[in-house]
């Protein structure tokens, strides 16, 4: 059993009789009245977000997860296939399970956490940040911008990442996998 003090993104907890993800939190500690933490939790199982709070020291039921290394293999329709770079066997997982599955490419290596219970798997964490390449962009036309202007570009996953105007087709960037937005111009 931990309490509110160990909430930490990541962590898997037992809630309402499924097991949720921790996305965001924050603790808050009002001037009037008792501390609490806010957190947006997301069902491992269902996918569906929800926002909760809790009261400062309230107890939560943690699940033990085991994470392994495993490299993303193709997606066929809403089942994405990924292999344990280890022993090479291979898993098929829902769309669900990802944060952000507009942002993987075939070969990336993610880490998927295991419930140690049963040995299912609970949820993909995807790297950081990931590399791609720019497939479309209409060009950045000098003199229509005020401060940090942006465009539309089209990467090589399918995604539609907000650009500067100065990234062209061709062009790898660095994408925030968090929140799916652009980084920084990849020097690879």
């Amino acid at each position: 059993m931990a309490n509110t003090s160990d909430i930490r993104k990541g962590l898997c907890i037992r809630y309402n009789h499924d097991i949720y993800k921790i996305i965001e939190f924050l603790h808050v500690k009002p001037g009037k009245g008792p501390a609490f933490v806010r957190t947006k939790l997301k069902s491992v199982t269902t996918g569906k977000v929800l926002d909760n709070t809790f009261s400062a020291g309230h107890k939560i039921e943690d699940v033990r997860v085991e994470t392994r290394s495993y490299q993303f293999l193709y997606a066929d329709g809403p089942t994405y296939h990924f292999m344990n770079t280890d022993d090479y066997n291979q898993i098929a997982l829902q769309e669900t399970a990802l944060d952000a599955p507009q942002l993987l490419k075939e070969g990336e290596v993610v880490t998927i956490m295991f419930n140690t219970e049963d040995s299912l798997p609970l949820s993909v964490d995807m790297p950081a940040s990931v590399v791609l390449e720019v497939t479309h962009t209409e060009p950045g036309v000098k003199g229509n911008t005020a401060t940090n202007a942006t465009k539309p570009a089209t990467v090589e996953t399918g995604a539609i990442i907000n650009v500067p105007l100065f990234i062209n087709e061709g062009d790898k960037i660095k994408v925030d996998t968090d929140k799916g937005n652009y980084m920084e111009r990849s020097k690879e």
